[in-house]
């Protein structure tokens, strides 16, 4: 299909046919900002934050839904655009209780990024937060509707892209809010805990409990790796901070097998890592009935070698199984098997993903 060629703050562009202004901008490097906007979802024009001007169009237009047209001209910069994105940014941020002193968000927050790239000082409204009570029924999500500001990204990621269809709004007007039906808490609703809406939360109206005073989002380092819990081999981001997992994310950057996506173990099963009774060492009980006591790697191996070769001696290779760890590497179980068939002589291998 033919391109289509409009202007965008004076550059000639090419786009595609069913491409919006927000998209074309972005493929040619012209920044918009947004709030409610999220790739792999519906554009819904919630948030207003990406207003354009269009010639000769009555009002100004949502880029995130506004399909491009041949000739079309667009302006993203003008002080008409600047004064719309400021009154809305000031209507946000009155309208909740956005203290980034103790928000866990500080740092990684779209809102305050709008509110210091736009200079605003402080909103000329009054400062009128709902007054809701903070979710903190549940060990992993922790949900403050006071500062939410009622995007949807988490209703669409929800329905969207992990299909749990949970959330939604709820109420009218002043008293409207996204939660789960009958305005239950996750705890007591159909949530299946995969932290998609955590995720995509713009602001700190989601956060992951567990990380909460665990370190600020700068002091982060992301390590990328592969999740263990099964054989998917989902991509995602540890934030480690002073050599401890704090909380773990999904980067949609990565593309296949998971776009970002995590099931509740790949997100919130980490725990283990640094568990205290997590072993570290070996264990032997030299005595039948004695205690486990620690020992050498070499000590441990030379003793299961020892056993292993009385026991196949004694009763055959088919007297010994063995069964492999889904928090292995493939690579480690395909050494196990090989193990197991071409040195213990062993055809009874199995390997339990389902964890």
């Amino acid at each position: 299909m033919s391109g289509i060629k409009l202007t965008i703050n004076g550059l000639e562009v090419e786009a595609q046919p069913g491409q919006t202004v927000l998209e074309v901008a972005r493929d040619n490097h012209i920044y918009i900002p947004t709030l409610c906007q999220y790739p792999g979802t519906t554009n819904v024009g919630a948030c207003r934050v990406c207003l354009v001007e269009v010639e000769n169009a009555r009002t100004l237009v949502a880029s995130c839904c506004m399909p491009v047209t041949s000739g079309m001209v667009v302006r993203t910069n003008t002080e008409r655009v600047r004064k719309a994105q400021r009154l809305i940014v000031e209507l946000l941020w009155s309208s909740g209780d956005h203290n980034c002193l103790t928000c866990e968000r500080n740092g990684n927050c779209e809102l305050q990024d709008l509110v210091y790239w736009l200079k605003i000082d402080k909103p000329r409204f009054n400062i009128d937060p709902p007054g809701y009570e903070i979710e903190a029924t549940n060990t992993m999500i922790q949900r403050d509707l006071n500062k939410c500001i009622l995007c949807g990204r988490c209703v669409r990621a929800c329905n969207e892209i992990q299909i749990n269809e949970v959330l939604d709004f709820t109420m009218r007007g002043s008293e409207a809010k996204v939660g789960p039906a009958f305005d239950l808490d996750y705890i007591q609703s159909e949530c299946v805990f995969c932290g998609e809406c955590v995720n995509v939360c713009p602001t700190g109206a989601l956060t992951f409990k567990q990380a909460r005073f665990a370190g600020r989002p700068w002091e982060m380092k992301k390590v990328r790796t592969t999740c263990t819990y099964c054989g998917v081999g989902c991509q995602m981001d540890l934030n480690v901070h002073e050599g401890k997992i704090v909380s773990v994310t999904g980067n949609r950057e990565y593309g296949t097998p998971n776009t970002g996506s995590l099931c509740v173990k790949g997100r919130f099963g980490v725990d283990f890592v640094h568990h205290q009774d997590r072993l570290k060492k070996p264990l032997l009980r030299r005595q039948k009935g004695g205690e486990l006591t620690e020992a050498s790697w070499d000590e441990a191996i030379d003793f299961v070698a020892e056993r292993l070769s009385a026991l196949k001696k004694e009763y055959g290779s088919d007297s010994i199984a063995g069964l492999s760890s889904a928090r292995c590497t493939n690579e480690e179980n395909y050494l196990f098997q090989k193990f197991m068939r071409a040195v213990i002589g062993s055809r009874h291998v199995d390997h339990c993903a389902r964890l």
